[in-house]
This record gives C-alpha cells, structure tokens and sequence, in this order.
C-alpha cells in the first residue's frame, strides 16, 4: 500500500493542514485568473482582489505559527499590504464601466 509521506517525512494531510491559508488564497487567485483569461475580466479582477483581502483577514486572524506563506514581513505590514492591493483592485474592478479590453 503507498504511503502519502514525502521526502521530508511528514504526511500529506499534515502539509495541506500546514499551508491552507495560502491554498485558499491561491485558488481564489486561480479562478479569478481564469475568468480573465476566458474574458470576464471585471468578475476575474474582483475575484483577484477578494484573494488580497482574504489574505489580509487570514494575516490577521491566525497566529503567527498558523498563517504559513502569508507572512512576509510583521503582521501589520503584510496586513496593510493586502489589504491596500486588494481594495485597489476591487474599485476598479468595479468602477470602470467601458465594456471589452479587446482591441477593436
């Protein structure tokens, strides 16, 4: 029977158990990403900054020892950053009204 160990010796569960703030992070990301790339671009780019502001509330709320990948720098630092960007990213997705970015 195949073991789920890796090569550092710690199971699968105990990595995804270790890094889901950013795997949560990263598939709002992803979809938001695809939905831009399939030309929903204002629903791609809101989702783009959800993903920053999910990140933000994650830096936040877990403890140091919990938020894995998320920590750049000090807890404020990152939060603000995240936070910044993200509602950045969801005014304008959601103020610019012109229709397509296709080139005519």
């Amino acid at each position: 029977m195949p073991s789920d160990r890796g090569l550092s010796g710690h199971s699968l569960r105990a990595r995804v158990a270790a890094y889901w703030p950013l795997l949560l992070v990263l598939l709002v990301a992803v979809v938001g990403l695809q939905r831009v790339l399939t030309e929903h671009w204002r629903e791609g780019s809101a989702l783009l900054g959800i993903a920053a502001l999910t990140a933000a509330g994650l830096r936040l709320a877990l403890p140091a020892d919990r938020v894995g990948l998320l920590a750049i720098r000090g807890r404020t630092a990152d939060a603000l950053c995240y936070s910044g960007f993200g509602f950045a990213v969801l005014v304008l997705a959601l103020t610019i009204t012109r229709g397509s970015l296709a080139v005519s």
